[in-house]
């Protein structure tokens, strides 16, 4: 299969000796070469996963739990480029950056401000990271059936499922981190691809590895995932944690490639160049993630707009709107800091593995159910097929990372530890179950990664694939299960309150 690469690499040499097998094997692509009909499987995985999100969008009518906030902000984006008090009288201050409740606010351009309006762009972002994790299981596990197998799971799972259907920010924030991260695979791929060809047309290990004579074939897919990290960052604060572990992602990878090369000074030279990509990222990124607070920083709306000039509290060397927006970002840190709160629904980070404690987004009894009393419950509640199996998934994966020096295993391992772990280090901050949402990707690949190893090889004995074949479909029979007996407490759909009750499994979900 012809695969199409950011930097071009010389004609190979017929007369040049190949890179050894061993040295290939390690730099080569793991693509599968259906390319055109993996495309086929991919678009009609998502295109399902958005007919299922967008079935019944505008149930209920009104704003369910912190929709009340971020369409409302959405809204105002729309009217005045900046967020608004509920009166429209003045900026309110805002805890998030822009970038998500634009999202928002283009679904309530295209439809107006309605609860289709204010959600539609969830549900779209949600197909498309469905999109986005087929495509990047492939290429990562190196097979079209185990990518396909990654999007189907995770377009079955109620948490993102529940969050493709509300204007939350969430939602927006797991997808572009998934997108980032697939830019950064196919960077690593790119890269490979370049310095095996050199290798093959003859060059020596260290003009194979060498990237500052080539600037002008920039690493587009690098540059890709720098914008999207802004993006990311531009949604919610949390980002930064996956911008650190990409960075060391990054890192790891490009040395990696330089070792396989043969260059004896690998660790030097990928200093060298991934300290000078690194400032890059984070420039790009930065780029994006200022430009997202545009609206405030060209009117005078905003919250605070103006807070240095009104305070006496300007710096001689700094313009005021940067002291102004330094003020914002420091009122936000320090809510963030002292957000103790207690909620009913707030959680710990080790209870989002076995969803200890999910999140009800809206509930009420009206009649109607054919019983004396009803129930219609929309609630964020991961599919418990999915996740009670996501813990020993990652101990499977950790095992190939070890075991095998898998590559694609330690990524998983790393994308999931970004999503939940830094959140232990705030104990007594008000958390929720969905904070976990960008981990969700990476842990649905390390299940695909074991149901991979059940499969077996496409080479091995008939028995022994068709046996793997039987306890993974009967596996993906009983995810699919799961979530058609939740569906109706995902969808707000109204049951007898026995039918409810059934599906409360846990004490901690009512």
């Amino acid at each position: 299969m012809a695969v199409t690469f950011s930097e071009h690499a010389p004609p190979a040499d017929p007369s040049a000796p190949a890179a050894p097998p061993a040295q290939r094997h390690r730099l080569a692509s793991r693509l599968p070469g259906d390319r055109v009909s993996s495309w086929w499987w991919a678009l009609s995985i998502a295109a399902a996963a958005l007919v299922l999100r967008l079935v019944s969008l505008s149930f209920p009518s009104k704003r369910v739990f912190d929709e009340v906030y971020y369409s409302k902000d959405a809204w105002s984006l729309l009217q005045h480029g900046v967020e608004f008090n509920d009166k429209g009288t003045e900026g309110s201050f805002v805890v998030h950056p822009p970038l998500g409740k634009w999202c928002i606010a283009l679904g309530q351009w295209i439809f107006g401000n309605n609860s289709l309006g204010w959600r539609v762009s969830a549900a779209v972002f949600g197909a498309v990271s469905v999109l986005i994790l087929v495509r990047v299981g492939r290429r990562l596990l190196g097979s079209t059936l185990l990518g396909c197998l990654a999007g189907l799971l995770l377009s079955l799972d109620g948490l993102h499922f529940v969050m493709s259907r509300v204007a939350l920010l969430d939602i927006f924030l797991m997808t572009f981190v998934l997108a980032a991260f697939a830019c950064l695979v196919l960077d690593r791929d790119s890269r490979r691809a370049t310095i095996l060809a050199r290798l093959d047309a003859g060059d020596d290990p260290v003009t194979a590895i060498r990237r500052w004579s080539e600037l002008r074939h920039m690493p587009w897919w690098r540059v890709a995932a720098a914008l999207l990290m802004g993006c990311a960052l531009a949604v919610k604060w949390s980002a930064v944690y996956y911008l650190a572990a990409f960075v060391v992602l990054a890192f790891v990878w490009e040395a990696g490639a330089v070792r396989t090369a043969g260059v004896k000074q690998w660790i030097a030279r990928s200093i060298a160049w991934e300290v000078a990509l690194a400032v890059g990222f984070g420039v790009l990124a930065s780029i994006v993630y200022f430009g997202s607070w545009s609206g405030w920083l060209l009117t005078d709306k905003g919250w605070d707009r103006h807070w240095a000039e009104n305070t006496g509290s300007q710096v001689a060397f700094l313009p005021n709107f940067v002291v102004n927006l330094w003020h914002y970002h420091r009122a936000v840190l320090d809510f963030h800091e002292n957000l103790h709160t207690p909620h009913p629904y707030q959680s710990t980070p080790w209870s989002w593995l076995y969803l200890g404690r999910p999140v009800a987004f809206y509930y009420e009894s009206p009649q109607g159910c054919g019983a004396p009393s009803c129930s219609s419950e929309i609630i964020a509640l991961g599919n418990p097929a999915l996740w009670w199996a996501f813990l020993p998934a990652l101990v499977g994966t950790a095992w190939r990372w070890i075991a095998r020096r898998d590559w694609a295993a330690g990524a998983i391992l790393l994308g999931t530890a970004a999503g939940i772990l830094p959140w232990l280090a705030y104990p007594g901050r008000t958390m929720f179950f969905f904070y976990a949402l960008p981990a969700l990707p990476f842990m649905v690949l390390a299940v695909t990664v074991v149901l991979g190893m059940i499969l077996g090889k496409a080479n091995a004995e008939l028995d022994r694939r068709m046996a793997g074949a039987i306890l993974v479909g009967a596996y993906l029979l009983l995810v699919a299960g799961a979530f058609a007996f939740f569906y109706p407490i995902y969808t707000g759909e109204l049951i007898t309150n026995a039918q409810w009750q059934a599906r409360m499994w846990l004490d901690t979900w009512v």
